[in-house]
């Protein structure tokens, strides 16, 4: 079950309110995916969660290096897509600058 503390606005004002989501189906169990694209309609930001074949980056990418042929479309698989409305959009890409800037080691202090 997912749960966080989430700032809601009202307003002017933000009111912090605690959200639980429970899982339908299998929505709990993670996904593996290492491919994301994000794009933009009618006021809506589509984010495509995909997942390719790991084996076959690698060796596109060894060819490429070795000025071989690459071939010019790999397929993958789709796993999700997200539409979210641009303030949600915005709202995750705070939480996730956040998380972020929370795994990079502590500035050291230099005298």
């Amino acid at each position: 079950m997912a749960e966080s503390h989430h700032p809601m606005q009202r307003g002017d004002k933000s009111v912090a309110v605690n959200v639980r989501l429970k899982p339908v189906s299998a929505s709990d169990q993670p996904i593996l995916v290492n491919y994301t694209h994000v794009g933009l309609s009618d006021g809506l930001a589509y984010v495509d969660f995909g997942f390719l074949e790991p084996a076959f980056l690698s060796a596109v990418a060894i060819h490429a290096k070795q000025g071989d042929v690459t071939p010019k479309q790999v397929e993958g698989i789709s796993r999700a897509r997200v539409a979210l409305p641009l303030d949600s959009a915005v709202r995750l890409y705070q939480q996730l600058q956040r998380v972020l800037v929370s795994l990079q080691p502590p500035k050291t202090k230099h005298s």
